[in-house]
Parts: structure tokens; sequence; C-alpha cells
């Protein structure tokens, strides 16, 4: 009976990981959703979809080991075939990037690196293989047909319900009046250390983002800008960083955007130089057109597509 309750403890803890693993990747869920565009065959309107598919799938395994259902038919299997598919991917990660950075299993709540992750996976195998041939389960009467399909269908509804797709954020800025307003950017050529920004950002069209090293928003659209760079490395996105130099390198191994055009501008006195160009809401990312701010683009609304055709009106 005692090695029954142990088994029956680890399987609700296995359950518990697996719950609050999906949880945490819903808010906020785009480090999750960019994950697969960076893969390189999902486009960023279906994304959004698969994200939300696989944390459903984690909701769904934790259901079934939680309420003892279809174990061996399905929960530990599942469970089994998702940690490898992570851990091929998690050993993908540091051979192409290094250990460095968040992976992303607990969304940003709990920051792990590459191999923390894939430590942590292999412990949960090892328990699955455990519970695989030693936990058939508690003997419960059986369940009728329609609560199982209620499972299946409420686990992979919930993500959709808690963080629902935004259909029409892709709409964008495109079609809106633009803004017009100029950004004197002498502060920026005359206070900027680190890198002396080029003269050039002011004339001609730039994406100019304006960053906080330790602004969790920042980090996801570094990381999204990273991802548009890739694919297209002619857009001339520049970043303006402001922070401590201590955070860079933290900021670098998160969004791996070393190689980006940046420099940094910290406060000064009277004026804060940062502050005077970008304002107080982080990130201000700015399309600019000869000095002209032509649009303000939250990162959620920025789009790879929508840039390119701004770029050759």
């Amino acid at each position: 009976m005692f090695k029954k309750i142990i088994l029956g403890l680890l399987c609700v803890l296995m359950s518990v990981v697996f719950i609050f693993s999906g949880y945490t990747k819903l808010y906020p869920i785009e480090p999750f959703e960019y994950t697969f565009v960076d893969l390189g065959f999902i486009n960023w309107q279906i994304a959004p979809f698969i994200a939300r598919i696989l944390i459903g799938l984690e909701f769904f395994i934790g259901i079934l080991l939680l309420f003892n259902i279809s174990l061996r038919k399905i929960a530990y299997k599942s469970g089994i075939a998702v940690l490898l598919i992570f851990c091929v991917y998690l050993i993908l990660l540091i051979f192409f990037t290094g250990n460095k950075g968040n992976c992303g299993c607990f969304g940003t709540f709990i920051q792990m690196t590459p191999l923390q992750a894939l430590i942590k996976n292999a412990i949960m195998l090892i328990g699955f293989f455990i519970l695989y041939k030693y936990h058939d389960g508690w003997n419960f009467n059986k369940r009728p047909a329609i609560i199982n399909s209620l499972l299946f269908v409420s686990a992979f509804a919930m993500p959709f319900i808690l963080n629902p797709v935004e259909l029409n954020y892709s709409e964008a800025y495109l079609n809106k009046p633009e803004e017009n307003f100029k950004i004197e950017l002498d502060s920026l050529y005359q206070h900027a250390t680190l890198n002396v920004p080029p003269k050039t950002l002011s004339q001609g069209k730039h994406i100019i983002a304006f960053m906080s090293l330790k602004c969790p928003h920042c980090r996801i659209a570094a990381n999204k800008i990273r991802i548009i760079h890739e694919r297209n490395p002619s857009i001339p996105f520049y970043f303006v960083l402001n922070g401590a130099e201590k955070n860079l390198k933290p900021f670098f191994e998160e969004t791996h955007t070393e190689d980006i055009p940046h420099c940094m501008l910290v406060g000064g006195k009277p004026i804060n130089h940062f502050i005077y160009l970008a304002g107080t809401e982080m990130p201000a990312i700015y399309l600019m057109n000869n000095s002209i701010v032509e649009h303000t683009v939250y990162y959620i609304d920025l789009y790879q597509e929508e840039i390119e055709k701004w770029l050759e009106k």
C-alpha cells in the first residue's frame, strides 16, 4: 500500500508539472509562439494556434495523470513522446546557440537554461518509466465515455479561452493614419555609448526600437525582431538600449540579438536623454522616415510582411 501511495504521489507530481508548464506559457504566450516561427517551417499566422494546441496537449496529459485516466494507453506514452521531442529541441538549441538564455519551458515565470531544462526532462522521463512499469493507477468506477471526451475537448479549448488568438492584430499599422512627428536624433548622436550610432539613421527608412534591458516585454519584442531580422537581414532595425551595462549580457543571452545594430543611451541631467526620445512606455518601436515617425508599433503588431510593404512605399 505504501508503494502504491508513493507512486500515486509521483503521478500527481508529474501531472502538476505538465499543467503548470502549460499555464506559465500562456502569460505571456508570445515567446512560445515565436519559438515555432524561429524553427523556420511555421509562419506568424499559424504559430499562435500551434502554440495553444501544444499547451492544450500539456493540459490534457496533466489531466489524464491527475485523474488516473488511460494511464498506460495514452497518458504515459504521450508524456514520454512530448518530453523526448522537447529534449531533441533543447539539444539542437544548445548545439546551435549554446547553453544560454531562457528555454521557455515554464514561460517567463521560471527562467531555465536549455541544459537545466534538459536535466529536468530527463528526470521526468525516469519518473514516467517508473510509473509505466509499476503504477496502473487507482481502481475507480468506470467513467462514461462522454466524460473522457469532455475532458479532451476542455483541455485543448482551455488555452484558446484563457488567452484567445487575436485574429485582427495583424491588420495593423499600414492601414492607420501616419503619425508624422519628428524625433531629433542629435541627442542620440551626442550621448549614446557602447557604439556610435550612424548619422544615416536620420536619412531614409529605419525601424528604431527603444528598449530597457530589464523590461520583460522588451525582451519578447527583441526576440521577435531577431526572427524577422534572420528571415530578412536587409530590414534596417536599430536598437537603442537603456539600463546598467551589467544587464547587457543577460539581455543578449536571452534574445540573441547581438548582431542587430545597437547602442546604449542612458539618462542624463537635466534631461533624461532616453525618455526624451522614447517616452515612458517600453518598448517603443518607431517606423521612421527621414527622422519622421510615420508609425508607432506595439511589438505584437509587428509583422515582417507589413514592414516590407512599408519599406517599399
